[in-house]
């Protein structure tokens, strides 16, 4: 049975879909942009600032399932700057072990939700 997965600190959901799923010991999480829950405001003051909120907001999913980064096996990131790549690339990695970081893609796109400059979502297992 799939269970719902909800963090009041990640962006809510905005359409017919949900922050993430747990089904078995497999968490899909759906593809998170850099909102504070607590204010409301996109954070974009930096591309840097940009992709660290990304990551909080993953986090915050991924404790509501009882998990953390070190349960992911697998990352999409969408980007609309690939030229951006170095410094999403850097904070990405700030929070990954680089001997067991998940797999991932990332992909430059034409544009993202609320013209954003990154979205990543993940799969984590317990």
């Amino acid at each position: 049975m799939n269970q719902v997965i909800f963090h009041p600190q990640a962006p809510a959901p905005v359409g017919p879909y949900n922050q993430a799923i747990l089904s078995g010991n497999t968490l899909y999480v759906s593809g998170q942009i850099a909102i504070d829950q607590q204010t409301g405001r996109l954070v974009l003051d930096s591309i840097e600032d940009e992709t660290h909120q990304v990551m909080k907001n993953l986090g915050y999913v991924l404790q509501a399932a009882g998990m953390d980064y070190t349960n992911i096996v697998k990352c999409s990131v969408f980007v609309t700057d690939m030229e951006q790549y170095g410094l999403i690339n850097g904070v990405y990695a700030s929070y990954f072990s680089e001997d067991t970081a998940p797999a991932r893609e990332l992909v430059q796109v034409a544009n993202l939700p609320k013209y954003v400059h990154v979205e990543i979502s993940c799969i984590a297992v317990k």
